[in-house]
């Protein structure tokens, strides 16, 4: 083992050791039975709930407003990565792409929900979480199987497991009725984030919120290149070229509750972004690359949901539209320039109603249409229509300690292209049903779902720059068992899992981040374990907090016995991830270590030796406080990530950043 990967290897070990003193000490210290008084002052009582994370059959992991900050997550992608079940996709830097799969299902199997409605995007299927920031968020979750809330929309009915971000309701001390705050973020590389939020009270029924960031990063960092694949021979220092990003993002939200039984919710939120896109590293050079993209979302939203005594009632429209651009300006040697661009725009509706016929029964329905358009400049299949109807019935039963829920789903899509005499359409019924019980006092729940996702391919698969077109739609049939605990010290659960995909679609990147290859992949089947602890305790003026997550992932290709990757693992799918955090609150400075922990996994669906990608740590260190001023509230926070400089990759010839740095100043009044 060479010098650089033995101090790796001390520092990984080193925060292992931390976090498991800190969860020791969590768990065996008890209250000393001393109270703590605080003191608050007044504040309006906000209705935003978070999800439950123990009493649901669906696996829920949260991630409060408190804990983004303390964190210092910027995008989406930051907030989830922790999460125990998910694979975060990174491909490099600030500006480098960001997808999530969950047990092994695929990135186009994830939905993202913001404010309630899902974001689509008919062109790829996936969301680059990337594009979408958390500055403004009272919560980011994750739901395995389907969200548990009530009047969901048919579309997240349909999702395989939804990341949901919820904007932040503006709350105010009761003699105010303004809110300002600023802020300003500085790291490595020449990384610059300006933030600004305005929360605004009209009235007592009218309140309004209007936030912006502007985040640019120059992305040229450094890392080792090793010129064999043990990384114990010869190595060089070398830099990140043509990695620049620039992104633009301003969100608008409007409260307004007519009266204690109705709410209405409206949302504006613009973003533009540019990305380079750096090459790949192969063998002993950086492969130059003079590729770029750019993009460009606005949507507007709207949510009215109205509760009776036995019934609710809930009804959402948006209109989106999306630009996405990809230039080449060393496309080939005879036009030496090559541009792509997509323009998608979607008009969509939902209407969700639930009854209560019986204290002890829910009765509900949910409807969504939407027409999606994409226009692009390849020339073949350049104007393509998709329209879809989503139709769930559902029905829920509280008895005692019971509670079972069940429904179905009906998926109708249909596309219109322009010089194709019979384009695709799709038509399936796909079922769910979940059952919790409580045992005892409630602290425990045991839980089990089963639910089959039907996934339809996007456009890209089907019609754009693939090596095969005629895909088959993917289906997936989820089993999930296990229980939760909820003590007065430590929190847990504990779940097994087994899926099974037919005609898994597999995406793997050809010669860059933009060109895919999409096959089917036929049978897949995955079995695991997720396994998450938390653990919070007050000792007198200081406060220490602890969380840690496993999850273990056979996800196996199983379509034939005779083929040469039957029973090999998934490409980019680890057996082994674990995560964990630790936080040491007292009145002088607040303390935080985050760990990620990924184990060897394959670039390639033959599981080669040469196809092997080695287990990397990557370790964050923070220290943050709150200063009263007479004019307001300013936060200090300062960061140092992957501090043991570990040299490691998410996909194939794209090293991720080293050691970085970085200061955050808040200035809330």
């Amino acid at each position: 083992m060479n010098k650089r990967l033995h101090r790796q290897y001390l520092w990984c070990t080193a925060g292992i050791k931390w976090c498991a003193l800190g969860v020791a000490l969590l768990l065996g210290i008890k209250a000393n039975g001393q109270d703590t008084v605080r003191l608050l002052d007044e504040v309006e009582i906000s209705t935003q709930r978070t999800p439950s994370t123990l009493h649901t059959a669906a696996p829920t992991q949260v991630i409060s407003a408190e804990q983004i900050a303390e964190q210092g997550a910027m995008q989406v992608s930051d907030a989830v990565r922790l999460m125990a079940g998910l694979t975060l996709k990174d491909y490099g830097g600030i500006g480098g792409m960001k997808t999530v799969s969950a047990r092994g299902l695929g990135s186009q199997f994830s939905t993202l929900v913001i404010d309630g409605v899902a974001v689509n995007d008919a062109q790829n299927g996936q969301v680059d979480l990337g594009r979408y920031l958390v500055g403004n968020a009272a919560y980011v979750s994750f739901s395995q199987g389907q969200q548990q809330q009530a009047l969901l929309p048919a579309r997240v009915y349909a999702a395989g497991n939804v990341v949901e971000v919820a904007s932040a309701e503006p709350r105010f001390f009761l003699a105010e009725r303004t809110n300002l705050r600023l802020g300003m973020e500085l790291g490595s590389f020449g990384m610059m984030n300006p933030t600004a939020l305005w929360e605004q009270k009209w009235s007592k029924r009218l309140k309004s919120s209007l936030w912006g960031s502007w985040l640019k990063s120059d992305g040229d960092y450094p890392f080792t290149l090793y010129y064999t694949a043990s990384r114990s021979d010869s190595s060089s220092r070398e830099r990140r070229h043509h990695s620049a990003t620039e992104m633009l993002t301003t969100d608008g939200v409007l409260f307004y509750t007519p009266d204690a039984s109705q709410r209405l919710t409206v949302k504006l939120h613009y973003m533009r972004g540019t990305h380079q896109l750096p090459g790949p590293v192969h063998l002993y050079r950086q492969q130059p690359s003079a590729e770029n993209t750019s993009e460009e979302v606005a949507f507007g939203q709207v949510r009215w949901r109205k509760e009776g005594e036995r019934w609710k009632v809930q009804t959402i429209g948006k209109l989106q539209s999306s630009y996405d651009k990809y230039e080449d300006s060393a496309a080939n040697t005879i036009s030496r320039y090559l541009c792509n661009d997509y323009r998608q725009r979607e008009a969509y509706a939902s209407g969700s109603m639930l009854w209560q016929p019986l204290g002890w029964l829910d009765v509900s329905a949910s409807t969504d249409g939407s027409i999606g358009w994409l226009h692009s400049n390849l020339g073949q299949h350049n104007q393509v229509r998709r329209e879809s109807l989503l139709g769930v019935a559902a029905i829920a039963v509280h008895w005692k300690h019971i509670e079972a829920k069940a429904n179905v789903l009906y998926t109708a899509v249909a596309d219109r292209v322009a010089d194709m005499d019979a384009p695709p359409s799709y038509q399936r019924l796909s079922p769910y049903a979940g059952l919790t019980y409580s045992l005892g006092s409630g602290r425990t729940t045991l839980r089990y779902f089963v639910k089959e996702t039907y996934r339809v391919p996007n456009f890209s698969e089907l019609y754009y720059l693939t090596l095969l077109r005629e895909l088959r739609p993917e289906r997936a049939l989820q089993h999930n068992i296990g229980f939760t605990h909820a003590g007065q010290y430590v929190s847990t659960t504990l779940d097994a899992y087994y899926n099974r995909v037919s005609d898994k679609i597999l995406a793997i990147p050809t010669q860059n981040m933009f060109l895919w290859s999409m096959q089917n992949l036929g049978q897949a089947e995955i079995a695991g374990i997720d396994a998450t602890i938390s653990a919070a305790i007050d000792l007198g003026s200081t406060r220490l907090e602890a969380q840690g997550n496993y999850t273990y992932q056979h996800a196996v290709d199983r379509t034939d016995a005779a083929g040469k990757t039957y029973g090999h693992q998934i490409a980019y799918i680890p057996r082994h991830t674990g995560s964990g955090s630790l936080r040491w609150e007292t009145q002088v400075v607040n303390l935080g270590v985050t760990m990620l922990v990924e184990g060897d996994r394959y670039y390639m669906m033959q599981n080669s030796s040469e196809a092997l990608m080695p287990a990397y740590c990557d370790i964050g260190i923070s220290a943050d406080r709150k200063i009263d001023l007479r004019w307001g509230v300013m936060v200090l926070q300062v960061q140092a990530l992957n501090v043991a400089d570990c040299q490691y990759e998410v996909v194939k010839a794209y090293p991720m950043m080293g050691r970085n740095y970085r200061l955050k100043i808040l200035y809330q009044f």
